[in-house]
C-alpha cells in the first residue's frame, strides 16, 4: 500500500490547496501533484479539478474518500501491531484530556493494566480537537474528551461529567471578585458557554487558560479567581491558598468515549471506558 498517496490526498481533501497541504506535509507542490496523478492513474479518473477558484474534489474523489479514511486507519492499525509484536497480545494507544489525566490517569491505568494484563498501553493526554484528529487518523484507538465531533467513523458515548467549582484568593463572594485579576477558565466550548450564561461580567478576561494545572499555577503566583475542578479546590482550600466563592454556580463538564464505530463494541473498549465510568462515578 502506498500510503503516502492515500494521506497526501487526504490532506488535500481538507486543505482544497496544493500549497497548503504541501506546507502542511512538509514536501514540495511538485511532490503533491505528482502524488495526485500516481493515484488518478491508478483509478483512471481525476480526483481533483484545479482552476483560478481553488481546488475542488471530483464525483470520483468525494467517492473515495471514506475508503481513503479506511485505508489509512487500516494502515496505521497494521504498522503498530506489527511494531509493538512481542510479549503482548494487543496493544491499545489511548488519548485522555489533560484535566482528567491530572485527576485519574494513575488509577485508570492501574486498574486497565489489571484488568488487561495482555494488552500493552500507549496514553497521551491532550485536548478534544487533537483527540479527534488523531481518532480519525488511526493514531488512537480509544480517547475520553470533553468534545466530540461527531466525525463519521467515529463513535461517541457520554460516560459522566467532572465539576468545576469557583476559588479565589481573595473574594468570597462573587460580587468580590475582580474582573481584572480574574482568570477565565476556557476548559471547552460548552464550558465557555455555561461560563458566559452564569457569571457574563466575568467572561472577558485579559488572562484565560483551558488546563486545571495551568490555571491552578496562575492562582498560587499571581493571586485572583478562577475555575478549577472539585478535586483542586479541595486541595487549595487544606492548603490556605484559595477559598470557594460560596455563591457562586458549579460548572458540570460532560466527559465522552470517543471509538472507531467498527470497535465500539469491542471487549476491551468496553472494559477500558467502563473503567474511567467507574472512576468519574465515584
Amino acid at each position: 500500500m502506498q500510503i503516502d498517496l492515500i494521506e497526501t490526498f487526504l490532506d488535500l481533501m481538507e486543505t482544497r490547496s496544493f500549497n497548503r497541504t504541501a506546507e502542511r506535509l512538509n514536501i514540495t507542490q511538485s511532490t503533491v501533484s505528482h502524488r495526485v496523478k500516481a493515484l488518478e492513474a491508478q483509478f483512471n479518473r481525476k480526483l481533483f479539478t484545479r482552476n483560478k477558484g481553488g481546488t475542488a474534489p471530483t464525483a470520483s474523489g468525494l467517492r473515495f474518500l471514506d475508503h481513503a479514511k479506511a485505508l489509512q486507519h487500516q494502515w496505521h492499525e497494521a504498522t503498530r501491531a506489527v511494531e509493538n509484536a512481542g510479549a503482548y497480545e494487543r496493544s491499545m494507544r489511548l488519548g485522555i484530556q489533560h484535566d482528567l489525566a491530572e485527576a485519574f490517569a494513575g488509577r485508570w491505568l492501574s486498574a486497565i493494566r489489571a484488568d488487561l494484563p495482555a494488552t500493552s498501553i500507549y496514553m497521551e493526554a491532550d485536548y478534544s480537537n487533537q483527540m479527534n484528529r488523531d481518532l480519525a487518523a488511526g493514531d488512537l484507538d480509544l480517547a475520553i474528551l470533553y468534545t466530540p465531533h461527531y466525525l463519521p467513523d467515529l463513535h461517541y458515548e457520554r460516560i459522566g461529567e467532572l465539576t468545576y467549582t469557583l476559588v479565589s484568593t481573595a473574594a468570597r463572594t462573587v460580587v468580590d471578585v475582580v474582573p481584572e485579576s480574574y482568570i477565565q477558565a476556557v476548559y471547552s466550548p460548552a464550558f465557555d458557554r455555561a461560563h458566559r450564561l452564569a457569571l457574563p461580567h466575568l467572561s472577558s478576561a485579559s488572562l484565560a487558560s483551558g488546563q486545571n494545572i495551568a490555571i491552578t499555577d496562575l492562582l498560587k503566583t499571581l493571586g485572583g479567581a478562577a475555575y478549577v475542578t472539585n478535586s483542586t479546590a479541595l486541595e487549595l482550600e487544606q492548603q490556605g491558598r484559595a477559598f470557594p466563592v460560596t455563591d457562586a454556580p458549579p460548572i458540570p463538564q460532560a466527559v465522552y468515549a470517543a471509538t472507531s464505530i467498527r470497535t465500539r463494541h469491542a471487549h476491551q473498549h468496553r472494559r477500558i471506558i467502563g473503567v474511567m465510568q467507574d472512576l468519574l462515578a465515584s
